[in-house]
């Protein structure tokens, strides 16, 4: 039998990676909220590899609490995600999968773009997925896992925050088409920001060329998520700690956020 695959989170993108681990022969070990993630890591101390898939909020006091015996068998998978989030905790070389699939409760995955995948874990990752005929490839160095990153931060957090200035149920599509310049306009403040996440300046032009590419992977998906409003007060505090004036977020806010 091979090694157990311990996955913190079963919601439903845990549930997904779940399925994989078990159709490729990995026996999964589920931890919720109300387990011990010590005790459960003195009966489980050396796994294949440790799946964390709670959500953004959630992600930094489970990494505070996540037991070092656990630590280099760590697998990311959050969106607005970047190093410094698993570097604050002393995560040296988790694998990464920036998600370019949707899954929600009563459907299948949706695939937008294949899904890239870095660090030690990665073909386990592939493999898992390529069993639920969901697309993935493997990126080679940090710099390349570094661009992945920001341009998912870039559409999420564009497409959100846009969505907020247009009428419920507009998809990204008519935001690229019928309001470039809000478009445009949130992503360079988005992207200020993301460059002072990362410490230096921004590919930009190859960024908005990436973020397009993923709106024409699903022309219809919608804009606005639940966690629009969420994601721009995070996004403000960021830009607040920066210094950044970042003017259409912030005008984007005044009319939006209570």
């Amino acid at each position: 039998m091979k090694s157990p695959v311990v996955v913190i989170g079963i919601g439903e993108l845990g549930s997904v990676f779940a399925r994989g681990f078990l159709k490729t022969g990995h026996p999964v070990y589920p931890i919720t909220r109300h387990m011990s993630m010590l005790d459960e890591s003195k009966q489980i101390p050396q796994p294949e590899a440790v799946l964390i898939a709670v959500g953004e909020t959630d992600l930094h006091p489970t990494l505070e609490a996540l037991p070092e015996a656990w630590k280099d068998r760590v697998i990311l998978l959050q969106n607005e995600l970047l190093p410094r989030d698993w570097q604050a905790h002393a995560i040296d070389n988790p694998t990464v999968i920036s998600v370019w699939f949707e899954k929600k409760k009563g459907m299948d995955s949706k695939v937008v773009l294949p899904s890239p995948v870095y660090g030690p874990h990665a073909q386990l990752v592939r493999d898992a997925l390529a069993s639920l005929d969901i697309p993935s490839y493997e990126v080679d160095d940090m710099d390349a896992l570094e661009y992945e990153l920001v341009r998912k931060n870039l559409y999420i957090l564009t497409t959100n925050i846009a969505g907020l200035e247009l009428p419920d149920g507009a998809t990204v599509d008519e935001l690229r088409h019928e309001h470039p310049d809000l478009m445009d306009a949130v992503a360079h403040d988005v992207m200020d920001i993301q460059a002072w996440l990362v410490g230096h300046e921004l590919d930009r032009p190859a960024l908005m060329a990436g973020m397009l590419d993923a709106f024409d992977g699903d022309p219809a998906h919608k804009c606005k998520g639940r966690s629009a409003p969420a994601r721009l007060r995070r996004a403000l505090l960021h830009a607040d700690e920066a210094g950044l004036e970042v003017p259409t977020l912030r005008e984007i806010a005044r009319k939006h956020l209570d």
